[in-house]
């Protein structure tokens, strides 16, 4: 079972132009294959006119569901070497796609390759990159007099605050690294004197920046 891995966090657009041919790299997270399928599909209508729309991605959390395709361009010079930037960045849920608008001058096999890995390296570099983590998300809800001190404890903490709510109490949603939920209540508990009730939602992953 998975307890993290590397993703990217939204959508990054970068643009080169090589040997007068105009490359558009977009990366995107995507949360499965239906998503990456929808992704590539979208950036294929929307350079429709473009010579090629190669793409590579790796739309689970193991790292094993992964396509690619050259997408007229010859085989093994687009969508294999865009795949290998992903690899080699240790990626998961992450798709990408090369737009190609031909300039006039051939690049051969050596030169595509060279491209192509090029344009998705450079915008992987450009992205931002996210832990995805295991977490557990609780409720931890006080009254009214500890609200500062309990705002207080989650600036310092390594936690992320999703939501408050304010009622007869103060309920403040928070996911927290599983693996250290049960430190965090306890110093949290301690902090507060014990003026506080937990109760646990649910467990998920999350995205950290790195």
């Amino acid at each position: 079972m998975v307890e993290k891995y590397l993703s990217i966090s939204g959508e990054t657009v970068t643009e080169k132009v090589i040997e007068k041919s105009r490359f558009i790299t977009v990366s995107r997270h995507v949360d499965g294959e239906e998503e990456a399928k929808a992704f590539i599909a979208e950036i294929s209508k929307k350079h429709a006119e473009a010579t090629h729309n190669c793409y590579a991605y790796v739309c689970d959390k193991l790292g094993n569901n992964l396509r690619f395709s050259d997408d007229g361009e010859p085989q093994g010079t687009a969508g294999m070497p865009m795949l290998e930037v992903l690899r080699a960045n240790g990626l998961c849920e992450t798709a990408v796609v090369v737009t190609r608008y031909f300039g006039g001058i051939k690049l051969g096999a050596g030169g595509l390759v060279r491209a192509y890995s090029g344009c998705v390296a450079e915008n992987i570099a450009a992205a931002q990159k996210v832990i995805y983590e295991k977490c557990a998300e609780s409720v931890y809800a006080v009254d009214y007099p500890e609200v500062d001190a309990a705002l207080r404890f989650f600036g310092k903490e390594d936690c992320n605050l999703l939501n408050t709510e304010y009622a007869d109490k103060v309920a403040f949603t928070v996911a927290v690294r599983r693996e250290r939920e049960e430190q965090f209540n306890c110093a949290i508990t301690n902090f507060l004197n014990g003026r506080v009730t937990i109760e646990k939602k649910r467990e998920y992953f999350f995205p950290f920046e790195v």
